[in-house]
């Protein structure tokens, strides 16, 4: 039997195991390789390909795709490539932002409700099932038009709105834990609570947080999409890729395709592939069923 943090005494295999579990989805390394595009695309990109997406320029309003505008220009002026990488930019941060914060924040709560047990563990659960009584996204509205946030109000609303359900699988994992050998023996010795939390519960607990992770930044870069189309997200100069979609919505019916089409695909694709990400570390860290 190994240690507690991580051999045959939790049911986890080493590291390389689960990269090469992971390696053989290929659904899941597709998702990879679309993630790691988009973020050159939108963090790079703007390197190579230099545009001013501050002013405007009406000399330069809803032209086609060519040479000069790869993807054209908005209403205006704003080429619009150079705002799908601005705005991807955007969206990346705050919902990779967004959703760690979600899951730092259900993490903290479900190990210590889990672990707490009794009355503790029944106030604080009542709390998450009256939060996901309530959808997240007319939280999420109501805030953002009282107090028109900016990226960093809408990582904090995320946060605060998204953590319920990372809350719940970090609970039923801190259950299973807690009544192992070596968190019973540390009890036993004296240890904190504290230190049994921070020591064997949560290191133990790893898989279901990394797994829940990516599914919370995918949820959030469509709330951030969401919100955004409404017009309630990071107000112009600034945009998103729901900003974009909002801002080329009457004018796709003129036939500017190229106002409408890249910005959907982007959030349709990263979105996609943040979920086969996810599907792909589920099963690598899963050894259920395996030899």
């Amino acid at each position: 039997m190994l240690g507690p943090r991580g051999g045959a005494a939790n049911g986890n295999s080493p590291a390389p195991l689960k990269a090469a579990r992971f390696a053989r989805n290929k659904l899941a390394m597709a998702g990879l390789a679309v993630l790691v595009l988009f973020l050159l695309f939108c963090f790079v990109g703007p390197l190579v390909y230099s545009t001013d997406q501050t002013h405007t320029d009406l000399s330069q309003v809803n032209l086609a795709p060519g040479s000069a505008h790869w993807l054209g220009t908005d209403a205006v002026g704003h080429d619009q490539l150079g705002r799908l990488m601005y705005g991807g930019k955007i969206s990346l941060l705050v919902g990779l932002a967004a959703g760690l914060l979600a899951t730092v924040i259900g993490t903290l709560w479900g190990a210590v409700a889990g672990y707490a047990c009794g009355w503790v563990d029944a106030v604080m659960m009542r709390v998450v099932d009256a939060g996901i009584a309530i959808p997240a996204l007319f939280i999420l509205l109501v805030v953002s038009a009282i107090t028109d946030p900016g990226p960093l109000g809408l990582v904090v609303i995320l946060g605060v709105v998204s953590w319920l359900v990372p809350s719940r699988l970090v609970r039923a994992e801190t259950l299973t834990l807690k009544s192992r050998d070596y968190v019973l023996t540390l009890r036993a010795i004296g240890g904190t609570h504290g230190r049994a939390i921070g020591r064997h519960i949560l290191p133990n607990s790893v898989s279901t947080i990394v797994v829940a992770a990516t599914f919370q930044i995918a949820d959030a870069i469509l709330l951030v999409a969401y919100v955004s189309y409404l017009g309630l997200g990071v107000q112009p100069p600034a945009t998103d890729w729901g900003g974009m979609l909002s801002a080329g919505l009457t004018a796709a019916y003129s036939g500017r395709w190229w106002l409408i089409v890249p910005p959907g695909l982007a959030i349709i694709l990263v979105v996609c592939a943040f979920n086969a990400i996810g599907d792909g570390l589920r099963d690598a860290f899963d050894v259920k069923g395996r030899a």
